[in-house]
């Protein structure tokens, strides 16, 4: 009889700037050290956990450690004002916060007891033995409690079983070949869906994680490529400054040659900079298509670059126009989908949770098409305006007049002769009038859809998970209420 003896399972790592790295059986001692500061102290399984702070090493380690106690994790962007974070405390009903302070930080929502430091957290603890172990988490029904952007309202607390977040990370992986040699670079903050959905994806790939300082692009880049980064994903504004980036420092193309999927998500895709960055790096942006409701629903692949590629395996969605029907190729209509990622549902202000069916199409509220090849194409939210007569998607405009070379942002006023004014502003740093650019603007768009008024601002202001604020914008150009 032969013995063979299964080949090793490759263990994640961890790299970080002034952290240094983690792997093997250091960063399992790490985050189990860890596990046990936090479980003396008192948290139990089932305790929800509000986590604020920046991305670090020290962050991700506290993560595993609270998914390895069964916690459910809330995690918050750490620029939340102390107003917000009171209302968020509140409404998710956390009993802890651990934060990038001190243990003798305090915070008006959290007894002094309850709010702990992750800085270190476990570097000084005999860890115990064992493995870190993520299957009683990923089998909570309420595994972690996201939040939406907050750019059609208040921020929705959304909630997410662990076999929700299992299997859309387990499809994306399958959908884009991630494997355990990759370098995984997000320049995205881990507070948000996005951000999250690569640490774990980081995990369960048993791949390198490269936890560079994102809003410092020159240095994470720099750090991205000394470390053989093959996958990086950011927003379009990140993408952005990326190419200002590389054309100061022109050496960094070939440093970062061995990329093989730029991903980019959060916001809609403009089209000059899809146009500009496959010509600057070689390789094109793979957009994706995802909500914090349902992780990642459709992905662009390496082999497969337009749109936003095809929906994930296991994942459909449809296109229905505004009579009901299943829109043809090439038609716009709202976008429905049918996912295990679907969430459990939405946290009402007193924090009870409002179920959402699971049996059912869920509406996304976001406007899109599918071409020919299956592939899915995002315009935008679904908020129709009338003008005219006619009925206008603002977003679906700004694609339209991004053909002139710049990026656009259409921000509708109600009017009472026409029922609707359209205010197009264009980012553009040469400073360009105004009215060379509703003459550029003109040629893109139909007579009914010409703009009222054209303004053109250096750069657009953005939100926190680097989307684009239109309550600010609005304010830039006199359009405030």
């Amino acid at each position: 009889m032969t013995e063979t003896m299964a080949p090793p399972v490759p263990a994640p790592r961890l790299v970080g700037a002034a952290e240094g790295g983690l792997s093997g059986p250091d960063l399992t001692g790490r985050v189990l050290a860890a596990a046990r500061v936090l479980r003396d102290r008192g948290i139990c399984p089932g305790d929800r956990v509000l986590v604020k702070g920046d991305n670090c090493v020290d962050y991700v380690v506290a993560l595993l450690a609270l998914m390895h106690l069964d916690t459910s994790l809330v995690p918050v962007d750490h620029r939340q004002s102390a107003a917000d974070g009171r209302a968020t405390a509140r409404q998710a009903r956390a009993r802890w916060l651990l934060t990038d302070g001190t243990d003798g930080t305090t915070d008006p929502a959290f007894p002094a007891d309850r709010v702990l430091g992750y800085p270190g957290l476990g570097a000084d603890t005999e860890p115990p033995s064992g493995e870190v172990d993520l299957t009683a988490w990923l089998a909570r029904p309420d595994a972690v409690v996201l939040w939406s952007s907050g750019t059609t309202g208040r921020p929705k607390g959304i909630v997410k079983s662990g076999p929700a977040v299992h299997d859309n990370t387990l499809r994306t992986i399958q959908a884009m070949g991630y494997r355990a040699d990759d370098v995984l670079a997000p320049l995205l903050p881990f507070s948000h869906q996005y951000g999250l959905s690569v640490v774990l994806l980081w995990w369960l790939a048993r791949c390198t994680l490269v936890v560079a300082p994102y809003q410092r692009l020159d240095i994470a880049v720099g750090q991205a490529a000394a470390h053989g980064v093959t996958a990086v994903d950011a927003a379009p504004s990140t993408y952005h400054s990326l190419l200002g980036v590389v054309r100061r420092r022109p050496e960094l193309r070939s440093a970062l040659a061995g990329v093989r999927i730029w991903g980019v998500g959060g916001a809609p895709l403009p089209a000059p900079l899809a146009e500009a960055f496959p010509a600057a790096m070689g390789r094109p942006l793979l957009d994706g298509y995802g909500l914090s409701e349902l992780g990642n629903v459709a992905l662009a692949t390496p082999e497969a670059p337009t749109g936003c590629g095809r929906p994930l395996p296991g994942v459909r969605i449809r296109v229905v126009t505004p009579d009901g029907r299943e829109a043809a190729p090439g038609e716009l209509g709202e976008i429905e989908v049918d996912s295990p990622g679907l969430m459990e549902g939405y946290l009402l202000e007193d924090g009870t949770l409002t179920p959402v069916r699971h049996t059912t199409w869920y509406p996304t509220a976001d406007l899109g098409r599918f071409d020919e090849a299956g592939n899915l194409h995002v315009v935008g939210r679904n908020q129709a305006v009338h003008r005219l007569g006619f009925t206008l998607y603002p977003e679906s405009l700004e694609r339209k007049a991004e053909a002139a070379g710049r990026q656009v942002k259409v921000l509708a006023v109600e009017d009472s002769r026409r029922g609707s004014a359209l205010h197009f502003v264009v980012a553009d740093p040469e400073g360009g009038a105004p009215a060379e650019w509703r003459r550029r603007l003109a040629t893109h768009l139909a007579e009914y859809e010409q703009p009222n008024a054209v303004h053109v601002v250096e750069s657009f202001p953005l939100s926190a998970n680097g989307k684009v604020d239109a309550g600010a914008l609005r304010g830039m150009v006199g359009l405030e209420g």
